[in-house]
């Protein structure tokens, strides 16, 4: 029994993806989204924000809403499947919440979350050393 535990832990182990874990709820992110056409294949990018991450190992799930042509728009990216190629950071959010369900019932600006703006390390100023001679 415990062999069998060890083996679907390795599968599962193997099939994550450690890169996507960059970003949290709150965050405007675009997800770079691969969709099958008959046997063509394209990437097509959706970009929004972050309102839920489901957490449940493998099949991690997360919430991205954006507002197409006035209308609301939610889609929920498994976090390591195969079709998910990259999510990339946009402008990170500062929000007290896990999930931003409430996000749905505003609408125009009350909609927004604040930028969480970081602090950029101080680099050691450079020091011009005088000619020796």
């Amino acid at each position: 029994m415990s062999e069998m535990k060890a083996g679907i832990k390795e599968i599962v182990a193997s099939q994550m993806k450690s890169e996507l874990d960059q970003f949290k709820v709150g965050d405007t992110v675009k997800v770079h989204f691969k969709i099958v056409e008959g046997k063509s294949e394209r990437i097509q990018v959706y970009e929004g924000l972050v309102i839920a991450i489901k957490n449940a190992q493998l099949s991690k799930t997360f919430t991205v809403r954006k507002h197409s042509y006035g209308v609301g728009v939610e889609r929920v990216f498994p976090l390591h499947s195969p079709r998910v190629t990259r999510v990339e950071l946009i402008r990170p959010g500062k929000v007290r919440r896990a999930k931003l369900y409430y996000i749905r019932s505003k609408i125009g600006k009350a909609a927004k979350i604040k930028e969480l703006i970081t602090k950029k390390k101080k680099q050691a100023p450079v020091r011009a050393e005088a000619p020796q001679g």
